[in-house]
């Protein structure tokens, strides 16, 4: 469902950055909701000195962990911005921290953005200031999880699939549905592996949408109360088979190496980093029901107090050589379609789908469910609220 929709910003002129303008573009399924009014940015002025973000680990390194791995160092010395970096554990830390207003942006996963966009934590980007957007993967931009009735609010920085993985010498025949955590994952009861947030309640939603046409649900993150109840007994049936939740993927690394996991939920660089360390193999699938995925955006402070040196930043960090490094040190897809020309391996990006754009629409993106729906069906939508009730039931 599209419509035209004129969105009007109140002039406004702040730390060097004047507030813009209108937009008429297409609606990206949050029709009938209206974040609270904050200013664009018309231009970018002179950095003011400092920057300070909030951003994943491995995402904005400095050379103190490792000196081959240091943006932070050549963005200061082209702009003058000395960057204090705060690094987020989780998605709702995230969110907390830029509530305080004390930092100028954040690498917000999609289950923390419309959070941030409603929550008015955040400025819509003008991304005519921000040159490298222009060549970033189309299929990143205007999504459900970043923008608002056609105006970004954020600039897309790297991306990945959540994937079916497990050891091929415990599981078999090799499968190519997520059954083999739900509903059959009888076999492998106690060694089932599972993503620890609320988001994951939207994997389960996923596979009831493909398995249980029944239940009407036509988008994992649109769930109504009867379908976020399906979704939860689902989970709780699958929760007696789950050996670890895991938010940090050295965990499920170590669990596949040890063995006391074998099938379960998992990203790209993880089964990198085991089949590279040789202690174990695995492998991974799309399945044939699709699976969810994440696209992190850098994203502005609505209270930033250095809004130049972020939007440089923004340009900066999605440049092709830089993006190209973080994306290849990290294990993700990178966002900038030029970035592929920079990598040191220069199979990554195949290895990564970072150019597929059918590979893209197999995936159905972490988005801050909300209780207007955001596939845009109604008002009658579960909101993030209640999901993370239902998951503090779900894990007991």
């Amino acid at each position: 469902m599209k419509r035209t929709v004129t969105t009007v910003v109140v002039l406004l002129v702040a730390g060097g950055l004047v507030a813009a303008c209108s937009s008429s573009k297409k609606d990206t399924g949050t029709q009938g909701r209206t974040p609270p009014k904050v200013a664009m940015a018309t231009s970018v002025g002179a950095g003011e000195g400092q920057l300070n973000i909030i951003a994943w680990a491995g995402y904005a390194e400095n050379g103190e962990n490792n000196p081959k791995l240091n943006w932070v160092g050549p963005f200061e010395q082209q702009t003058g911005c000395k960057t204090n970096v705060k690094i987020g554990n989780t998605s709702d830390e995230m969110v907390q921290l830029m509530k305080t207003g004390q930092y100028d942006g954040v690498s917000a996963s999609g289950d923390a953005t419309l959070r941030l966009i409603y929550g008015g934590d955040v400025a819509p980007v003008n991304t005519v200031l921000v040159p490298n957007y222009k060549t970033i993967s189309s299929f990143l931009k205007q999504g459900s999880w970043n923008s608002v009735n056609g105006q970004m609010y954020g600039i897309p920085h790297g991306w990945g699939a959540n994937l079916l993985m497990w050891n091929p010498t415990k599981v078999t025949p090799a499968p190519d549905s997520w059954s083999a955590v739900f509903d059959k994952a009888g076999p492998y009861k106690g060694k089932v592996t599972a993503y620890d947030s609320p988001i994951y309640i939207a994997d389960a939603a996923l596979y009831l949408m493909k398995t249980q046409p029944d239940l009407g649900i036509t988008d994992p993150y649109s769930l109504t109360a009867k379908q976020l109840d399906a979704a939860t007994d689902l989970l709780k049936k699958q929760n007696t088979d789950v050996s670890e939740y895991w938010s940090d993927y050295t965990k499920e690394v170590q669990a596949f190496e040890s063995g006391t996991s074998v099938v379960g939920t998992s990203w790209q660089l993880i089964a990198n980093t085991i089949n590279g360390e040789g202690k174990a193999k695995v492998e991974t699938v799309v399945p044939k029901e699709g699976a969810t995925g994440w696209s992190d955006t850098w994203m502005i402070s609505s209270k930033a107090k250095h809004p130049n040196c972020m939007y440089k930043w923004m340009n900066y960090i999605v440049s092709p050589t830089v993006n190209a490094e973080v994306a290849e040190s990290w294990g993700e897809a990178p966002a900038q379609t030029l970035a592929c020309q920079h990598t040191t391996d220069k199979t990554f990006c195949d290895v990564y789908h970072a150019l597929d754009s059918h590979y893209a629409a197999e995936l159905h993106y972490w988005t801050t469910p909300q209780a207007q729906c955001v596939d845009g069906k109604g008002d009658n939508c579960t909101d993030y609220a209640q999901w993370v009730d239902k998951w503090q039931q779900i894990k007991g």
